[in-house]
């Protein structure tokens, strides 16, 4: 098994927002439901699992510590613990790459938490049934309720309402889009937090800048 390194870059709650609510399907579930217990066992969770057709066949887990923080020290760390793991699980039957990578600041947003912390920038979301004549949306996350995400739109086009809510269970993907406020926010939540000025308990982060990316290659 060989190694590469590449560069690229909350909080437990007791309510239910801390868990998943946007799951993988197939090999993806397969892989999620083997690493997520390993990898709360060392003190990260489980962003996203997607095994892709790049650079041959790559396995990308995206995880990170529950304050929202992953170093690149984090990244080997999880990669040399489900490395022996996989090996082990076997649950690819050809040759891989593994990729552990943190969200990254313009990062996918997975639980209910994900939507509160992020509260005030825009967001795009993929429904999997049609709401309100459509199944994307875009919009600036206003609101969020246990069933329900708020999303006012910053792109209107005609005849779409400007200000929706999403329900969490028909939410099939969502991302934070890239804009100059959210990397300001994201460098000063992440600051704050490395210099403890907000507890671990209350906020998640993603890391200033990117984290190393850790590459493994999988033989059979």
């Amino acid at each position: 098994m060989t190694e590469n390194a590449n560069t690229e870059q909350q909080t437990v709650h007791t309510d239910g927002s801390d868990e998943r609510i946007i799951t993988e399907t197939g090999v993806d579930a397969r892989v999620a439901g083997i690493i997520e217990p390993v990898l709360d066992s060392i003190g990260f969770r489980l962003v996203r699992v997607r095994l892709s057709g790049l650079n041959g066949l790559t396995l990308q887990i995206m995880t990170e510590r529950h304050d929202g923080t992953m170093t690149v020290e984090d990244c080997e760390l999880v990669s040399r613990t489900l490395s022996p793991v996989l090996d082990v699980e076997d649950p690819i039957d050809r040759h891989y790459h593994l990729e552990v990578s943190s969200p990254g600041i313009d990062r996918p947003l997975v639980r209910k938490s994900d939507f509160t912390t992020w509260t005030g920038h825009i967001v795009k979301i993929d429904t999997s049934a049609v709401l309100e004549g459509r199944k994307k949306f875009r919009g600036r996350i206003s609101a969020v309720s246990n069933e329900a995400v708020t999303v006012e739109s910053d792109q209107a086009s005609y005849g779409d309402s400007p200000v929706v809510d999403v329900p969490f269970e028909m939410i099939s993907d969502a991302r934070l889009i890239l804009t100059d406020d959210l990397i300001r926010d994201a460098l000063r939540r992440d600051k704050d937090l490395r210099e403890g000025r907000i507890p671990d308990d209350s906020v998640g982060a993603p890391d200033a800048g990117s984290a190393d990316e850790q590459e493994q290659t999988k033989q059979d």
